[in-house]
């Protein structure tokens, strides 16, 4: 397993830099393999919505269809793949951050009741309520 830091998977995603799309797509596609994946840890998730809306304007509907793309890929593993999915979800149809999402659906799973927030925004989610 080899593990991808988020600027490798921006350029592959955003195609801004030739040379370095072309050293991640060579990775990407050749190298890896489902025996031997690339691993994206879900900090790393959170990173690319980040970037994906920070620095490059992307609107929510298209950073949930790159991070979709990105789950569909066979030989990414995903950590946290089913909570990614959930996060991915609620930004694509706006009920909130990706990162607060994701939040969420990690405590969730490891069995909190709620997720304490002073985060208004983050109410709109499943899971959250105000301290």
């Amino acid at each position: 397993m080899i593990g991808l830091d988020t600027n490798v998977l921006i350029r592959y995603v955003v195609e801004d830099d030739a040379l370095q799309l072309r050293k991640a797509a060579d990775c990407i596609e050749g190298r890896l393999t489902e025996s031997n994946p690339g691993f994206i840890s879900a900090v790393v998730m959170v990173e690319i919505a980040w970037v994906l809306e920070h620095v490059y304007g992307f609107p929510e509907n298209e950073i949930g269809a790159a991070i979709e793309r990105m789950l569909q890929i066979e030989v990414f593993l995903v950590e946290h793949c089913l909570q990614v999915f959930v996060a991915m979800t609620a930004l694509k149809q706006r009920r909130g951050s990706f990162a607060d999402a994701l939040i969420g659906a990690i405590n969730a799973q490891a069995g909190c009741s709620r997720t304490l927030t002073f985060d208004r925004k983050a109410l709109r989610l499943p899971g959250f309520e105000l301290l």
